[in-house]
């Protein structure tokens, strides 16, 4: 008997959802897209970071909630990053600056 959960494929995964929003004579700029909050989450990945990465967002984390008195864990900060980057990459294609930083690699 076989256990493990049957997983969508990759056309399910990247399928449109809903259809593209109509573009406005006013040219408002799209909404941001936020990073989950504090909420259950049922989709995990890994992430493998060196020791200065992991240094450097707990850092992050603890000055969040120090000088401007967020408490957030470090799910909820990296969220929020993935979320501004993808904006970005929307937003600004080739001159945003996820891609400009991966061609520097």
């Amino acid at each position: 008997m076989n256990r493990r959960p049957s997983l969508p494929g990759a056309a399910e995964l990247f399928r449109l959802t809903s259809a593209a929003p109509a573009t406005s004579s006013t040219d408002e700029p799209p909404a941001q897209r936020r990073g989950s909050g504090r909420e259950k989450h049922t989709t995990k990945i890994t992430v493998y970071v060196s020791d200065e990465e992991l240094l450097a967002l707990e850092q992050a984390r603890l000055e969040l909630r120090g000088s401007h008195s967020l408490g957030v864990d470090r799910g909820r900060v990296v969220r929020e990053a993935i979320a501004i980057v993808l904006d970005d990459l929307e937003s600004s294609g080739a001159d945003s600056l996820l891609v400009r930083r991966l061609r520097e690699q």
